[in-house]
Formats: structure tokens, C-alpha cells, sequence
């Protein structure tokens, strides 16, 4: 009796102990296949069971160990969309887990921008939803009613910095965001001073972009604000260069290189183009960094009307409060032109 007893007890702890091995091997053993020290994994939305495994096939060592652990832990039932990261030597239980609970935002960074169908193409480079679903939302006839705007002017939303996204953000809610930013910006103090210039937040934004592309120097940009914001209230043309090169770019494509405007382009029909249009053009022409939307919002007070790039200084301007004083110091300007022979 007491034999049968042993031989009961040895194979409990035999099976015990084989299963004991399945058990580590399924859920507690390395399997992982990269060198790095950590590899990301994009799940996209709706993923089958299939699908997530193809996502894993090329980082982990054996498929069929991890499919079994995940059904033990019922994974399969609820694959969540995202962008997840694994750390070499992760087991099978590490793996769910992380896919479970750890999806991790992507950085998104946005600045000097001159189209809305570049902008869009850049975020639909880095998350889930594609540039036409991103183009359609922001286009619906609705939202662009609600807010005033057109598909034109709804390029003013975007206000330039650093973002978090997770990966799989949709269209909708890449927009929400959009939108939470551009009010979380346009605070009760900004507000307060666009209506002390006479714009509101869409129309300063607008001017933000001429001045941005005026001069890269930011401690220069409220002298410019300032020449603009005076021409405006005289009822003057804003004669801004850069919205003639925006023009020649918009019809020869924003890979032109202009490096000087010419007389002929000044009279290019285009509500862009400044020289032809009285007022502001329809919208950005390129997405102002926030130093320039300030810019517009402080401007320098002054009575300067006119200004000219200053040879002798790189990025910086000469500036003028007749036309007489401006067609003088023109002159160092063209002058150096020719010398240089930049003819366009």
C-alpha cells in the first residue's frame, strides 16, 4: 500500500514538475529577438489576432509560446490599438502586459510650415490616421460654420510647438486637440490685446506669418509687427514681400527657390499677393512660430511705414518713415543685388 502511495506522490510531483517547466517556459522565458536595448510595436485599431502577430513576428523568438500565453490571459479578447514598447529580454507575460497598459505617446513637432496639405501630410507620417481623413475633418462644412472659418483660414488652428499624441489618435481627435490648443493659447490676455491691434486671434495669426517670414530675428519681429500694423491702419497695401514669394510658390510649387522678388512679379493676381490686395490674405503663409504671433500681439510702437533689408547686417532691417528716406537707404539694398548678381 504504501508503495502504491509512493508511486502516486512521484508521478504527482513529476506531472507537477513538468508542468511547472511548461508554465515557465510559456510565460517566464526571454522571448525576445532584437539587439536593441527596446523596439516599439504599432498595433493599428481593429487589429485581428492575426494581425497583431504579424506586427510581432520579426521581434519575438517563437509565436506559438507567445499565442498560448496570451490566450491564457484572455489578451486576444481585447487588443488595444497604440504604439507599445518592448525591452529585450522580455518574457511572454512581460510582452501582454505591456501591450496591455503601456502605450506610448509620440512627440509631434510643427513649425515654419507653409501649407495645410504639408501640415497634414507631416501628422499623418507619425500617427494613425491618414492625411485624408485629417484633411476631411478639418474641411467638414460644419466645424468650419461653428468657428467662422474656411478651408483656407483653418490653417490658423495650428498653433506651432511640441506635442504628445498617442499613435493611434484618430482624425477626430487629433482635431479636438488642435482646437483645445488653439483656445488653451488664446487666452482672456491675448484675446485682450488682438483687439487692442484691431485683428482678432485668425487675423494674427495671418500677420504673425508675414512677419515670421520677414526676418528670422526675433528681437527684430515687434519693429516689423509694428510697420505692418501701421500700414493697415492708414489703410495702406501691406506690400509684403513674402506673400509675393508665397504666390510665385503656390503657383510653381513650394519647392521654388526665389532668392529676389522682381517688379513683374509684384502684379501676379492673387488674393495672397499684398502688392495687388488691400488687407491681410486669406490666411497664413506659413504656420508663425509663437515669437511672431507675440510680435503682432507687442508690437514696437513707432511711426516707421517702410523698411529695407540692411546689407551690412544680416537679418536685420533699415527702416523709414517717409518714402523718400526709404528710396535712399534702397539703395545699399539694390546696389548689393547687383553686385552679387541675384537676379532671382
Amino acid at each position: 500500500m504504501k508503495k502504491v502511495i509512493y508511486i502516486i506522490i512521484f508521478a504527482l510531483i513529476t506531472i507537477g514538475g513538468v508542468g511547472g517547466i511548461y508554465f515557465y517556459k510559456i510565460f517566464y522565458e526571454s522571448n525576445t529577438l532584437f539587439n536593441d536595448e527596446h523596439v516599439f510595436i504599432k498595433i493599428p485599431t481593429n487589429s485581428t489576432e492575426n494581425q497583431l502577430l504579424d506586427s510581432l513576428g520579426k521581434h519575438v523568438k517563437d509565436l506559438s509560446k507567445f499565442s498560448k500565453a496570451a490566450n491564457y490571459k484572455d489578451y486576444f479578447l481585447n487588443i488595444k490599438p497604440g504604439r507599445y514598447k518592448l525591452e529585450n529580454g522580455f518574457n511572454n507575460n512581460q510582452i501582454i502586459n505591456s501591450l496591455r497598459s503601456n502605450n506610448v505617446p509620440i512627440k509631434i513637432t510643427y513649425n515654419n510650415i507653409e501649407t495645410f496639405d504639408q501640415l497634414i501630410k507631416r501628422i499623418s507620417e507619425r500617427i494613425e490616421a491618414d492625411s485624408l481623413s485629417l484633411s476631411n475633418v478639418f474641411n467638414e462644412k460644419k466645424f468650419l460654420n461653428d468657428l467662422g472659418l474656411n478651408s483656407e483660414s483653418v490653417f490658423s488652428l495650428f498653433i506651432p510647438n511640441t506635442y504628445e499624441f498617442f499613435w493611434n489618435t484618430s482624425a477626430i481627435q487629433f482635431r479636438e486637440r488642435i482646437l483645445k490648443e488653439f483656445d488653451r493659447f488664446w487666452n482672456d490676455s491675448r484675446i485682450e490685446k488682438s483687439k487692442k491691434v484691431n485683428l482678432n486671434p485668425i487675423e494674427v495669426m495671418t500677420l504673425a506669418s508675414i512677419v515670421q517670414k520677414e526676418t528670422p530675428k526675433v528681437d527684430e519681429r515687434p519693429t516689423i509687427a509694428g510697420v505692418y500694423l501701421n500700414r493697415l491702419e492708414r489703410n495702406m497695401k501691406l506690400q509684403a514681400d513674402p506673400t509675393v514669394v508665397y504666390t510665385i510658390k503656390k503657383r510653381d510649387g513650394f519647392d521654388t527657390k526665389i532668392r529676389r522678388v522682381l517688379y513683374k512679379d509684384l502684379r501676379i493676381k492673387s488674393p495672397y499677393n499684398t502688392y495687388v490686395y488691400r488687407g491681410l490674405p486669406p490666411a497664413p503663409i506659413v504656420t508663425p512660430d509663437i515669437s511672431a504671433i507675440e510680435a503682432v500681439l507687442n508690437p514696437q510702437k513707432h511711426s516707421f511705414i517702410y523698411f529695407v533689408a540692411d546689407v551690412s547686417n544680416p537679418g536685420y532691417h533699415l527702416f523709414s518713415r517717409t518714402n523718400a528716406e526709404h528710396n535712399r537707404k534702397k539703395r545699399q539694398y539694390t546696389n548689393w543685388l547687383k553686385k552679387n548678381r541675384i537676379r532671382r
